[in-house]
């Protein structure tokens, strides 16, 4: 008779169980705006600081949406407060690498937004300055840290889909011709923002690559439009995952293996249901969760929250290794369709 499985619980701890530090925002845009809504909404941190490279912008967005923070003219001044424990890094991808450094040169934890970095080369400087200056480092990759995934990580280690054979999603979106994903100087294309998400869920089921074939079409503005990537690893194992910001898709995942296949539906990377279909037509494993949106940011700053006070400088849900890897096989991608972005010209 078949082996009769049940989903596991989350072993996610509530996020306002975490231990409160002295947030500091560096950056005032769209995801900084989210984050602080999640921090001040679903945990005990302190959000005392926002930089910005103007005071006025500072000002407004502390206003907005954090009235209690101090807003500092410049992110020299921000990483200078001696109130900020941690930095939230929330600036343009190609700014992640000099912000990231200027905080945990001053001594600063820091969580930096995803991608961490626009490619493997940077990610490893971030690497070697957190290990130097022995600060906590890591990316805000959300997903990783949500109860959605941490039960999907063990469903995958029960074996519950038997050995696993391929994994397939996508990620487009569609973009008004002035937003930022457009431009060449701010390292766009849908790959950093977007195909992130499919490349590194990839590498977390079926491990490092060892090979990538890409083929990719060109924006208007001359960035990468859309890119679909297939990754082999190892003799058995395959990935197919595609990015785009000429329309919007699905965006689901699904992990197929010799028993059972597990179906993410769109949006897969955000919180929310996943069900597990069995080959030999045993019932369905169905994970139920209302979508709860970015307050879901909430997870990965508890964790970081975590591991400082334990007197860690990493995370095992995303540690830097991981990072590191995903952008290196986007590195590859990018360099078969001849998507250079303007700081590695």
């Amino acid at each position: 008779m078949p082996q009769q499985f049940s989903l596991p619980a989350t072993t996610v701890p509530d996020p306002r169980e975490a231990p409160a530090l002295r947030w500091g925002i560096l950056g005032t845009g769209w995801i900084a705006e989210r984050f602080v809504a999640a921090l001040l909404a679903a945990t005990d941190q302190r959000v005392v600081a926002v930089g910005s490279r103007s005071a006025g912008s500072g000002k407004a967005f502390a206003a907005e949406h954090c009235p209690e923070a101090r807003a500092h003219p410049s992110y020299e001044d921000l990483v200078a407060d001696p109130d900020v424990d941690i930095v939230y890094v929330a600036t343009p991808h190609n700014a992640h690498l000099p912000h990231a450094e200027l905080a945990m040169r001053a001594g600063k934890h820091v969580l930096i937004e995803k991608p961490i970095a626009i490619n493997a080369g940077q990610a490893r400087r971030i690497a070697a300055i957190a290990a130097e200056t022995g600060v906590y480092c890591a990316e805000a990759m959300w997903s990783f840290f949500l109860p959605k995934f941490d039960v999907i990580r063990q469903v995958l280690a029960a074996g519950v889909l038997g050995e696993l054979r391929s994994f397939i999603a996508d990620f487009g979106e569609h973009f008004d011709d002035d937003h930022r994903i457009l431009r060449q100087d701010l390292a766009g294309g849908p790959m950093l923002d977007l195909g992130t998400y499919p490349v590194s869920l990839a590498l977390s089921v079926l491990g490092v690559p060892d090979d990538v074939v890409a083929r990719g079409t060109a924006a208007p503005s001359g960035v990468n439009g859309q890119v679909g990537m297939i990754l082999r690893h190892g003799a058995d194992r395959q990935s197919v995952v595609h990015t785009s910001l000429f329309s919007t898709t699905p965006t689901g995942a699904i992990i197929g293996g010799t028993d059972a296949v597990l179906t993410i539906p769109g949006v897969f990377y955000r919180p929310g249901s996943f069900r597990v279909d069995f080959h030999d037509g045993r019932a369905p494993l169905e994970y139920v969760e209302e979508p709860y949106g970015y307050h879901g940011l909430a997870y990965e700053a508890a964790e970081t929250a975590r591991r400082i006070v334990a007197g860690e400088v990493s995370t095992p849900v995303r540690p830097l290794r991981d990072s590191i890897d995903t952008l290196a096989t986007m590195d590859e991608a990018r360099r078969q369709i001849g998507a250079a972005f303007d700081e590695e010209k």
